[in-house]
């Protein structure tokens, strides 16, 4: 099942990918398995980021292959940061290039959307906690992030966090491809079995410090490829059984 959001006459509304349309759900009902439907919608409507999160937890470092490519050392635990709410954008919504940065890049990355409250998971017990996934492009300001040391600034900026177009639920996160484009030319490539700590790790993991809420994003890392982009261009980031996100950049007003 494919979760939505989406606009109809300026109104955000909720819903799931249907037969010839959309069907429209509470907001309650949504990420819920209580799909009674409200009314069909065309498909043809502007789409809306997945979720609004209390809070995104990004991971750094979490693919393998991507350590291998800078000769990083494996960490022993998570690394994690915060990107604000204010950061996401949705499928199609341009990435205003900050004036503050000459050095913007893209980093494709699973992202896991929770569905309840969740304290003290045990891995074992993460999956009752994931409504779905979706996709994400942690967009870094890189400049600003080897000038700060720490990753606030680099990752904040408003449209920093691409996210959409939907959230999958049917899908298994441990063996996915995960791709990005940069105006039709491969610059990022593996397979989520590359992950040096997998989903269910990283739900016990941040729950145990943090109560995550329903509809707040875990971002699990990128892998190698990561590289700058300017405006003009396109990013096309794909992760099988989910979709393509598609994003432009543009300059700042």
């Amino acid at each position: 099942m494919k979760f939505i959001r989406f606009q109809y006459n300026n109104e955000a509304k909720y819903g799931f990918i249907g037969d010839n349309g959309i069907i429209e759900v509470s907001a309650e009902d949504y990420l819920t398995n209580n799909h009674k439907g409200l009314k069909k919608y065309p498909v043809n409507v502007k789409i809306l980021p997945p979720v609004n999160p209390s809070k995104i937890i990004c991971v750094g470092l979490n693919y393998r292959d991507h350590a291998d490519e800078l000769g990083m050392e494996i960490p022993d635990e998570p690394i994690i940061f915060l990107k604000p709410p204010s950061s996401i954008i949705g499928d199609r919504d341009p990435i205003i290039y900050p004036m503050m940065s000459s050095e913007v890049d893209y980093e494709v990355e699973l992202a896991v959307v929770i569905s309840k409250e969740a304290k003290n998971v045990d891995r074992e017990n993460a999956k009752d906690f994931i409504a779905g996934y979706t996709i994400l492009n942690d967009v870094t300001a890189r400049d600003l992030q080897r000038k700060d040391v720490q990753w606030t600034r680099s990752k904040s900026f408003d449209t920093f966090c691409p996210i959409g177009p939907w959230i999958e639920t049917d899908i298994n996160p441990h063996g996915l491809e995960i791709s990005l484009h940069l105006n039709g030319e491969l610059r990022q490539h593996s397979n989520t079995r590359n992950m040096i700590f997998d989903v269910y790790e990283l739900v016990e993991f941040i729950s145990n410090i943090m109560t995550l809420k329903k509809g707040d994003i875990i971002a699990t890392g990128t892998p190698p490829g990561v590289g700058s982009m300017k405006p003009g261009d396109e990013i096309q980031a794909s992760i099988e059984g989910i979709g393509t996100l598609k994003n432009r950049v543009i300059y700042s007003k």
